[in-house]
């Protein structure tokens, strides 16, 4: 991952004309494939919105298996930005919204099952990057995203912006799932990598399943800018 937070002010100056409902903004960042870019963005856009907030700013990573934004943190994600401390409980004591894909509840070891998901506080930061503890995980135990409206809401409550990442629409439907709790969905593409067919199809997917697309970013736009002409037109 790498920060690209020099490159996003037109983003950020189009995110904040988002109208939200009562509390912060959830703002979604999808893509089509896996090395598109997308955490990039939305990693940097969080740590430029936490510079400006009241409140904290949660950075929300929807891929809970592999938990890969907190480890970039963890590695030392951007220059000048600290690494995760503190963690607080990610419940909000509300209905959660993550299940099991097998039948009944999810099993986890010695673990709350409600207190799965936790918030890491970034030093010298007011941003909050979430972890999943897969660790807890009963053997075998396959996760999926739910609707869970009472937790978006108490997120919103306590937050001025949360951004969340989703695993590539390829691999996931988690995305058509959050994208009708955000405010705005920023897609992300590749230029020499994506088809301009399949940035329509994706944009068609999450409008059908009621996200409002805010725009795109697109990512190494140097190496073919092609797409990003035929985007715009």
């Amino acid at each position: 991952m790498r920060d690209m937070r020099e490159d996003l002010g037109g983003l950020w100056r189009s995110a904040n004309r988002l109208p939200s409902t009562p509390g912060g903004r959830v703002c979604l960042f999808a893509s089509a494939h896996e090395d598109d870019g997308m955490r990039d963005v939305a990693a940097s856009f969080a740590l430029i919105a936490a510079a400006r907030a009241s409140k904290p700013v949660w950075l929300l990573d929807l891929d809970f298996r592999h938990n890969r934004v907190f480890g970039a943190f963890e590695r030392g994600f951007a220059k000048g930005v600290g690494k995760p401390v503190k963690a607080y409980d990610g419940g909000l004591d509300a209905d959660p919204i993550y299940g099991s894909l097998g039948t009944g509840p999810l099993r986890t070891r010695n673990t709350d099952p409600d207190r799965m998901l936790t918030l890491h506080a970034i030093e010298g930061t007011s941003l909050l990057v979430s972890r999943f503890r897969t660790e807890s995980l009963a053997e075998g135990e396959r996760l999926r995203l739910q609707d869970s409206t009472d937790w978006w809401r108490a997120a919103r409550q306590r937050t001025d912006w949360v951004c969340v990442t989703a695993p590539p629409l390829v691999k996931s439907g988690a995305g058509l799932v959050a994208c009708r709790e955000a405010d705005g969905v920023v897609l992300v593409i590749r230029a020499d990598k994506s088809r301009i067919e399949d940035v329509a199809l994706i944009r068609e997917e999450i409008e059908g399943h009621g996200g409002r697309i805010l725009g795109a970013v697109m990512t190494d736009v140097g190496a073919d800018a092609r797409l990003a002409g035929r985007f715009a037109a």
